[in-house]
Parts: C-alpha cells; sequence; structure tokens
C-alpha cells in the first residue's frame, strides 16, 4: 500500500458528519450520541486522542452526548489502573464525558441476547479446539468447513452454554459460536466465537462469571444498550461491520439500532503507538515508564509539557480521512510551539554556564532590571530580575575567534545584555586544556534599557541570569526516540532503531533567581532556547526542566 505523509495541514476532510446529515435528514435517527470504548489494558496515545476527538467533537457539534464507555470484557489484562488513568487523560485533554459505563455493566443482557440466539437457532455451542476452528474457518480463497457440533439441537445447546456458565468445562473446552455461513467472502461472518470460558476474577465483577462475550459480540450490544446512534471507530473494523449488524439485527435491539462507520487511524512517523511495542521499552528500560516524555502516550505528552489545546488543535488540523496517510511529527510539534508561542510565560535560563565579570560594574552592588512576562501580552505584566557584577551566559555565546556573522562576545565586540546594558568583552580566561572559563568585560552605565546618549546601536543581543542568586536546575533536552521514520518496521528488532542521541541531560543549568514556587507541569519560553516544563521529579531542591519543543520549527 502506497503512504502519503502528511507535512502540513490541510482542510479537514468531514465525511463522518455527511453521513450524520444524511441519516438526521432521512428521520434514520432525531439525534446524535457517541462514544469512547478503551479497553482498559494499558495507556491512551496520540492516536486514542485522534478517536477522542473525533467522538467528542462530533457529538458536540450536534448537540448530542458522548459517553465515555471502559470495554472491559477481557478479565486477564484489564485493571482499575488503567481505568483510572484513562478517565484522567481524556478530562486532563479538555473533554466532559457525559457518562461512565462498563461493559461489565451488560454482561446480564447480553448473556440474555446469547440464549436469545440460541433459541433461533443462530448460536451452538462448539467443541472444536482454537486451533481446529481456525482450520476448520478455510482461507480467503477458499470456503471454510461446517463444526461436526453445529447442527446440536436447540436444547443440547442451551443445556451446555448454561453449563459452561456454571464452570462445568475447563478454560478453551468448549466456545459459544454464531451459526451464520461458513462460506461467507467475509472471514469475520463464518460462525464467529461470542462467548469463550475464562476461569479468571474480573477486576469489577469478581468471580461471578466464568464465560465473557467476545468483542464482535459485546460491541454492538453495548452501542446499543446505550443508545449510541453512530459508532464510530478505526478502520480495521470495515470488515467487521457485517457481523455488527447482523448482531444488531439478530438479537433484535431496540431500534434505530446504531450505525458503524469507520476512519483512518492515525499513523505518526518517528513513533511507536502498540502496546505490545510499548511495553517492550519500558519492560527492557529503553524509555522511564509509560510517562517518559519521549513516548507519544497522552501522560508522556503532558509530562514533557505538549499542552491539551495543542494536541486538539492538532487532531483537528489533520482531519478525518478513510485513506491511510503517515503524519509528519514535525505537525504535531508545530502545533505545541503555536499555542506555547501565544501561551507560555517568559524567562531567562542558561543551560551550560560561561561566568561573565564585569569590570566596571561596583563591587557589592545589586539593581533590578524590569523585563516582560510576554512581549506580545502586555496583560501578563512585568517581572523584575537583579543584575549584579557577575553574571552567567551560554558558552556559545562568547567565541575568541568568532565565525562569519557572529553578532555575540568575542574579544572587542560590544553586545546587549538583554533588559540590562551594552557591554564589551576585554579579555577571557583559560583553565590548562585552554578550555574558556571566565570572560571579563565592561559594560556602558548609560546604555540601559538599550538606549545611548549617542543612539548607537549593537547588532546582538544574548540573555543572562545573575550568579549572586540564580537557581541551579537540571534540564533533560529530549529529541525523538527513533531515528527511522516507521520504527513498527519489522525487518530489525525495535531497538535497533533507537535513536542513540533522544536524550542529553545538562546538570549544570541556572535560571534566574525570581522563578520560585514552580510546580510540575509549569511550561516557559527560555529565552532564544526553547520551551521548557517542570518535570514530576522536580523537587524544591532540585529543579529539573523537560525541552517541550524547540525555540524554532524544524518542519517544513
Amino acid at each position: 500500500m502506497e503512504e502519503k505523509t502528511l507535512n502540513a495541514p490541510a482542510a479537514p476532510s468531514n465525511f463522518i458528519h455527511d453521513f450524520i446529515d444524511a441519516d438526521l435528514e432521512s428521520g434514520a435517527y432525531d439525534h446524535v450520541q457517541t462514544r469512547f470504548p478503551p479497553e482498559p489494558n494499558g495507556y491512551l496515545h496520540i492516536g486514542h486522542a485522534k478517536a477522542i476527538y473525533i467522538n467528542f467533537y462530533t457529538s458536540e457539534k450536534y448537540n448530542g452526548i458522548c459517553n465515555l464507555r471502559m470495554d472491559d470484557t477481557n478479565p486477564g489484562k484489564e485493571d482499575t489502573e488503567y481505568a483510572d488513568a484513562i478517565a484522567e487523560d481524556i478530562k486532563w485533554l479538555g473533554y466532559n464525558y457525559a457518562n461512565l459505563y462498563h461493559a461489565s455493566d451488560y454482561f446480564d443482557y447480553m448473556y440474555e441476547k446469547a440464549i436469545l440466539l440460541i433459541k433461533k437457532g443462530l448460536a451452538f455451542v462448539d467443541d472444536l479446539s482454537a486451533d481446529e476452528i481456525r482450520e476448520y474457518r478455510g482461507t480467503l480463497t477458499e470456503p471454510g468447513k461446517n463444526s461436526p457440533y453445529r447442527e446440536r439441537s436447540i436444547e443440547e445447546n442451551l443445556d451446555l452454554f448454561d453449563r459452561m456458565t456454571k464452570g462445568e468445562f475447563a478454560d478453551g473446552e468448549k466456545v459459544l459460536r454464531a451459526k451464520i455461513d461458513m462460506a461467507s467472502p467475509n472471514m469475520n461472518m463464518r460462525d464467529p466465537v461470542i462467548y469463550r470460558i475464562a476461569h479468571m476474577s474480573h477486576f469489577r465483577q469478581g468471580d461471578k462469571w466464568c464465560v465473557y462475550p467476545m468483542y464482535d459480540f459485546a460491541h454492538p450490544l453495548e452501542d446499543a444498550c446505550e443508545g449510541v446512534t453512530h459508532s464510530l471507530c478505526s478502520l480495521e473494523f470495515e470488515n467487521h461491520r457485517p457481523l455488527y449488524d447482523w448482531v444488531c439485527r439478530e438479537c433484535e435491539v431496540d431500534k434505530p439500532a446504531p450505525r458503524q462507520i469507520e476512519f483512518a487511524r492515525l499513523n505518526l512517523n518517528y513513533c511507536v503507538t502498540s502496546k505490545r511495542r510499548c511495553l517492550y521499552l519500558v519492560n527492557n528500560g529503553y524509555v522511564d515508564g509509560w510517562d517518559d516524555p519521549r513516548m507519544v502516550t497522552i501522560s508522556g505528552m503532558r509530562r514533557r509539557g505538549f499542552p491539551p489545546a495543542a494536541i486538539r488543535d492538532f487532531c483537528a488540523r489533520i482531519g478525518i480521512s478513510k485513506a491511510y496517510s503517515v503524519v509528519d511529527f514535525g505537525l504535531l510539534e508545530a502545533c505545541v510551539r503555536d499555542d506555547l508561542n501565544e501561551n507560555a510565560p517568559r524567562a531567562m535560563a542558561v543551560l551550560r554556564p560561561l561566568k561573565v565579570i564585569i569590570d566596571n560594574y561596583p563591587e557589592g552592588q545589586t539593581e533590578e532590571i524590569e523585563v516582560e512576562v510576554h512581549p506580545k501580552k502586555p496583560e501578563m505584566g512585568t517581572r523584575k530580575v537583579t543584575f549584579s557584577r557577575e553574571l552567567f551566559i551560554e558558552q556559545d555565546d562568547f567565541m575568541i575567534e568568532p565565525a562569519k556573522k557572529y553578532r555575540r562576545f568575542y574579544p572587542g565586540n560590544e553586545v546587549r545584555l538583554k533588559g540590562a546594558y551594552y557591554a564589551t568583552c576585554t579579555s577571557y580566561e583559560t583553565d590548562d586544556d585552554g578550555n574558556v572559563t571566565c570572560i571579563h568585560v565592561e559594560y556602558d552605565p548609560e546604555s540601559k534599557g538599550g538606549e545611548t546618549p549617542d543612539g548607537r546601536k549593537v547588532k546582538g543581543t544574548i540573555h543572562w541570569v545573575n550568579a549572586a542568586d540564580c537557581i541551579p536546575a537540571e534540564v533533560r533536552l529530549y529529541d525523538r526516540l527513533f531515528n527511522v521514520p516507521n520504527p513498527s518496521d519489522p525487518a530489525e528488532p525495535l531497538e535497533n532503531y533507537l535513536n542513540p542521541n533522544s536524550l542529553e541531560v545538562l546538570p549544570d543549568a541556572v535560571i534566574e533567581g525570581d522563578l520560585v514556587d514552580l510546580k510540575s507541569g509549569d511550561t516557559f519560553q527560555f529565552m532564544r532556547k526553547g520551551y521548557y516544563t517542570v518535570d514530576k521529579y522536580s523537587t524544591e531542591d532540585k529543579l529539573i526542566f523537560n525541552r517541550t519543543v524547540d525555540l524554532n520549527s524544524s518542519w517544513k
């Protein structure tokens, strides 16, 4: 299949809304109700964010409601921890679901519908093993074979299913299958399994059940039970739709039955989202848990500092389509950058410090410099930073032998210190290895704020922090976790695609002294450096900042 990469925002497609418009106009439905139905067996990621956006945006557009449903029909993999995290992530993204439901609340209803199918001669208990069922199923080019147990009487099937429910049989010993068409060209219609035996405790139902419905049977019944009108799901369920409709019809759900509509799932380059691959990264220590800032889980993006509004904007920009495509990760970064440029307060931080001594500034003197919190938002006010004889600047803001068009400090060059004075480099000090350890400058006392009596202007402006009261911090520079666009390519082990430079830790950074009482999630634009967010492991004694995105976009 040919891949298309989306590198720029396009007008969002809304074929789903075209379908809904037609349904409302025809009277098929008189309202719109959607749902987001995650399985609580892992953490949400950017792909889920797209599905969440589509469901909530659609219900909002039509003045309907969207519910959150935990699709907890698989007791072996589900847990309260995941369910709680999912609900938290959705609220953090800015969505308010109308109701919280659990598929397990409908187990009695599903059981009754299974009994109905048996009584209608449309379901039977099968003794074939899983391997035998696969073998009997046939192939895409060959029809399947009927199970030798397919013609059991209704009475025998009712008795066996009742005994399955009472726990008389071992796991895998029997299943309940729908009786549809073993010659169907759609493999999903070849007598699919609709109930299995699983002797395990359910995290909400306890040990009440030892038989559990399969997804293709449970999902349409859950939708119908809740009154969902439009069941929006990803494209891999398109060929499951005939079975979805069959279950609704033959189980005689209340009309109008829900309508399934499929859309293409999100594929983001340089990322993995599958639970299996993410779990591999976590369990093998390649990342710092599910919320590692390099992961595109919702919790990982939150920890990195991606604003929820930016994630929603990203989902809106990529649109809704049925065509397979790959979205450039740079577009997500661009949405984050746009939001933070508009909303993040500014601050000064030096990531790789180099000391500056202003030789002609009075020793022991300190003054306050007033700088804006946001250059384009005067309503955010100003803040005061201290200025004295010793400062820190970035190491790369000084060169002994400047490159062409270099406008920062070098011997004899004058530079403006942001918000403060003009200063000229006069000399520098080095260690035994020739590394610059300190530079000496002289300032112009009459140049405060960038104005001088002679009206001269300098071309270079750099940021700084006051050495006397700056705050030490650790800064973590995150980059893409993988160094290839498609790390899911099975040609190589996943670890072979890892970017060895996806994390660089700067332990000796310093930030301006007025940044106090910070809490996890606070984000700033560090002037000239990018956007940085306070990490969850940050403490009063050790501040930790994560680089959220660079200041300038590398996305074209």
